[in-house]
């Protein structure tokens, strides 16, 4: 053994003894009992990130306990590799999307092999794998034959000067990202999943997921979005046909005096006159631009423009006019709103900017409510006025009420609404899974045969960026044959959003070589559910929802036998840090800085505000960096050490160093103590020694508890470094080496999750041919924690002023005089009257003096 800790040869020599030994390899076995741990894969950006680092520790600690504890775990590695970024690489480098995607696969896997992660590297796979995305490509064929798969038109970001589509993030200030060109909104026919089919589930399930956290239920909740109310028909004055309406203020419908659609709405141009039709395609065509999450903000201004057309009240046959509203959005209830300017808000906004009327119908207590005085809606409960037949009641009886009535005239009907609308999946991009659909002029849309999957993403096309798809452009890919009247036809050219591809790679991994269909049942039932799933929180709606709604088609479509896919989920925080910057040369990278200045030129690098590690603020630490200088074990444990794993980890040099210095105390605290404990006996169990055990038993029981289902990972740690500085102080060392090396192996073991290069090493160092997964996880023992011997805090009016030391089994009047006779306790009290002492058992006296 060295006397020098060493982390390069040390970490690269058991990097090697796993690779080679194929230790992390798992299968379907009895005996064990199975553990699935997840995290969310990567995508192949190029370079692997602190973020990344964190994320990836997390789990691995889960799975190298579990695996020590007993259980057969899989913990699997794969690639996000589809999507934007590629392409967008791909414009910016002129390097084709395939080959920038493998380059990068390449360098990370790279670098997450020098982290020591333990993966079962046999079961990695891409998305962008032909042998993945043809089943892919299969299950779209089985939810298209079950009506779940269906092709309808949507509005799209579409810039004229590239020819292509947008996605939201790439239109800034409505222009396009690359050309800065005005982005205009475009009808496209797109394919959709029918996930409203699974809204009521989806909701409903979200009470039988304890193993999540509440605010990411929470956000599914309101995502979901479930609201009871009526759909209301309001007809149209001069045609024939009504506008329906979804509210769940029906107890407001005496109210409404003008109709607010939205600009998406199919009737918005239909109704407008012509007088009114310019101004109105103006409005709708700038509307479209915004983004729509501001158009839903009550911070956003209220706007919108006459049609033209009128409908009527149903319950008082008012005349109300109809008018486009910035604020009405499509993806809610119907996309029109009957406005109740009196009693909410928006529309009172709006019915003040254009004059519109206001009609009270609910009184709250006291003064009565006078619209030409009103400053702003009246929102709360109330009694009924200008309502007819229902004057008087309260608004919340009212409610039902005049659902019945409504429904008993023919005029409405009680309704549930869900917000969640139905998830588009076309993507007018190249590098994606291609939709396997071939169009017939004679039999309109054709799925492909099963035989004939997979449809292959063609690599030998140029891609641009320009002019839309290279799908399009390519004869070879475009033309084909129609499968049901073998006439000329061609093949859809949209690729499918990438969050279809993350939506069932879990399942994959049960049986990545299965060749027979998308998933071996078998081996998927004896895997799923992930026992564990560890990602971030800014995936808490999108691709968790979309992979719950996932496994149930699966269930539905007979390919598993479970309803959600992950038991317990951990969203774990950011790395943040703080940014530097210079005057001359903006946002510095930390190696840019030296004594606060800028290495360029010189000038005092300004400290900013503690942000999330960006790229494009510099405030970034390169992993590589770390693993050369301090090594994997360390740039593991400050992740682990720094701040508990759902919480923002604040980056700073200063900790890592703490960490590096800590495993060096280790290391030296086995070498220090090699020749003593080298031969030693069973531990010893009096004296000093069953001190030096109560600590290495107490350790090893909040170890355990701290990783075991609560992830407490930075007071685990605190633990055990607390035993080692007890080990470094501990004068009986000579007296007792059976306990100082049972104390010293525990502090090997419960470190092997954490720093598992420096366990193995050390493992070996201590005499041990096996590795550490044969030793297992430490179990503590009851009677070792037993106290012969307690510790009690002396306060006096509050204040702490000592401690004793007392027998276990002492009485309360041992205790008492104990505490009086204790030295600083008693110069305190010199002088002072005694009125009271207090005892807590087992922890304090706090004598009370006046």
């Amino acid at each position: 053994m060295e006397e020098r800790y060493n982390a390069g040869p040390i970490e690269a020599k058991w990097q090697q003894s796993w690779a080679e030994n194929r230790t992390f390899k798992v299968s379907e076995q009895g005996g064990k009992p199975k553990y699935y741990l997840l995290e969310m894969f990567p995508y192949p950006s190029g370079r692997i990130h602190m973020g990344h680092v964190r994320n990836y520790s997390i789990g691995d600690v889960v799975a190298r306990f579990k695996r020590l504890q007993g259980y057969n775990v899989l913990h699997p590695m794969g690639w996000d590799a589809f999507g934007m970024p590629a392409e967008n690489a791909a414009i910016q480098h002129r390097v084709h999307p395939a080959k920038w995607t493998h380059e990068n696969i390449a360098n990370m896997r790279s670098q997450l092999k020098k982290m020591g992660f333990s993966y079962d590297w046999d079961r990695e796979f891409a998305t962008c794998d032909v042998d993945y995305y043809k089943w892919e490509q299969l299950i779209f064929l089985r939810m298209y034959e079950r009506g779940l798969a269906y092709k309808k038109s949507s509005t799209v970001n579409w810039c004229p000067a590239c020819q292509t589509v947008l996605a939201n993030e790439q239109v800034e200030d409505d222009c396009c990202w690359r050309c800065d060109s005005l982005v205009e909104a475009k009808e496209l026919e797109q394919w959709f999943f029918k996930i409203t089919d699974y809204a009521q589930e989806l909701l409903d399930q979200t009470w039988n997921l304890p193993g999540w956290p509440e605010p990411v239920l929470t956000m599914q909740r309101n995502w979901l979005g479930r609201s009871t109310g009526c759909e209301i028909e309001f007809p149209l004055e001069t045609a024939d046909g009504h506008i329906r309406v979804f509210t769940t203020r029906q107890d407001t419908v005496f109210g409404a005096t003008f109709m607010s659609l939205a600009p998406e709405h199919p009737l918005a141009l239909e109704l407008t006159t012509p007088e009114r039709r310019g101004e109105v395609e103006e409005f709708i065509a700038r509307v479209r631009r915004e983004d729509k999450s501001r158009r839903g903000s009550e911070e956003m201004e209220k706007e919108g423009v006459f049609t033209g057309a009128y409908c009527r009240n149903p319950v008082t046959g008012g005349r109300m006019p109809v008018f486009l509203a910035n604020f009405v959005l499509m993806e809610y209830g119907t996309g029109a709103v009957m406005a109740v300017p009196t009693h909410d808000q928006r529309d009172f906004e709006f019915a003040r900017r254009y004059d519109l009327p206001l009609q009270v119908v609910i009184q709250p207590p006291g003064e009565p409510l006078d619209p030409a005085r009103m400053t702003e809606a009246w929102t709360g409960p109330g009694q009924m006025v200008n309502s007819g037949e229902f004057d008087g009641l309260g608004n919340e009886e009212a409610k039902e009420r005049i659902a019945d009535y409504l429904q008993q005239r023919g005029l409405g009907k009680k309704s549930v609404n869900f917000r969640l609308r139905d998830w588009g999946v076309s993507r007018q991009r190249y590098w994606g899974t291609p939709i396997p659909v071939i169009y017939c002029e004679r039999c309109g849309i054709v799925p492909v045969p099963e035989q004939d999957l997979p449809v292959v993403l063609p690599v030998d096309v140029e891609f641009t960026g320009e002019g839309g798809s290279p799908l399009a452009k390519s004869e070879a890919f475009l033309q084909t044959s129609c499968p049901t009247c073998g006439g000329s036809a061609r093949r859809e050219t949209d690729t499918f959003d990438t969050f279809v591809e993350s939506s069932w790679y879990f399942a994959r991994y049960a049986c990545p070589d299965y060749t027979q269909g998308p998933i071996d049942r078998s081996r998927v039932e004896y895997w799923l559910p992930v026992d564990q799933y560890i990602g971030g929180v800014e995936h808490a709606v999108m691709h968790l929802l979309y992979a719950r709604f996932f496994t149930k088609v699966l269930r539905d479509l007979g390919l598993v036998n479970l309803d959600e896919p992950f038991t317990n989920l951990l969203t774990q925080g950011m790395v943040c840090m703080e940014t530097r910057s210079c005057p001359a040369h903006g946002w510095l990278f930390p190696e840019e800085v030296h004594d606060g200045k800028c290495r360029k030129c010189g000038a005092e690098a300004t400290l900013g505000r503690i942000e999330k590690m960006s790229k494009s603020k510099k405030n970034v630490v390169d992993p590589d960096h770390l693993i050369s200088r301090y090594g994997a074990d360390t740039a593991r444990l400050f992740s682990l050490f720094a701040a508990p794993p759902e919480k923002d980890l604040e980056w700073n040099e200063q900790g890592v160093e703490g960490c590096f210095r800590f495993l060096n105390r280790v290391w030296r605290a086995i070498y220090d103590n090699l020749a003593l404990i080298g031969l030693a006996a069973p531990p010893e169990t009096e004296g000093a020694a069953r001190q030096l055990r109560r600590l290495t038993h107490r350790t090893i029981r909040k170890v355990t508890d701290d990783i075991d289902g609560r992830f407490h990972f930075n007071t685990a740690i605190a633990a055990v470094m607390e035993l080692v500085n007890e080990i470094y102080s501990f004068e009986a060392k000579q007296s007792s080496p059976g306990a100082m090396r049972e104390a010293l192996e525990a502090v090997v073991r419960l470190l092997a999750p954490f720093v598992p290069h420096l366990a193995e090493e050390l493992w070996c160092c201590l005499g041990h041919l096996d590795g550490l997964e044969a030793a297992g996880w430490p179990a503590w023992d009851p009677a070792a924690l037993v106290e012969e011997e307690k510790t009690i805090v002396i306060q006096i009016n509050g204040k702490m002023r000592g401690k004793v030391v007392v027998a276990a089994d002492a009485d309360d009047q041992t205790i008492e005089r104990a505490a009086l006779e204790e030295p600083n306790v008693a110069r305190f009290l010199a002088g002072q009257t005694v009125r009271k002492v207090v005892i807590v058992p087992g922890r304090l006296v706090n004598v009370v003096v006046g």
